[in-house]
């Protein structure tokens, strides 16, 4: 007897492990699965949430600085490719979403860290 893909597919997410609550201004960690030809492989992106999105497709966009280029990548929630998500550390802001940061650079682009215990 098999299952319908629909099935399938509503049994993954909900057998999903749950994400941390976190917030725009925290510096994540994103384990996603990255699929090399037959292989599967573990790839962090490790950056500050920017924005956080709710509603019908939640996601949330990551930013950060690599070889002195921004990086943005957005992440749905509902996605199978995200292994796990950890809070490296919580940062202090007092907006919902963070695009001046694409414009700064250095120390000036720093946020204020709180301690989240």
């Amino acid at each position: 007897m098999s299952t319908s893909p629909i099935i399938q597919k509503l049994l993954a997410k909900a057998q999903r492990p749950t994400l941390p609550n976190f917030v725009p201004g925290d510096t994540v960690r994103v384990q996603v699965k990255i699929k090399e030809g037959e292989k599967e492989r573990l790839q962090a992106f490790e950056g500050v949430v920017i924005k956080k999105r709710s509603g019908a497709q939640p996601s949330f966009t990551v930013r950060k600085m690599s070889f002195g280029q921004g990086v943005e990548r957005i992440f749905p929630l509902g996605t199978p490719a995200i292994e796990k998500v950890e809070i490296v550390r919580s940062g202090k802001v007092r907006r919902a979403k963070l695009y001046f940061l694409r414009g700064l650079r250095g120390k000036s682009a720093r946020l204020k860290e709180i301690d989240a215990r």
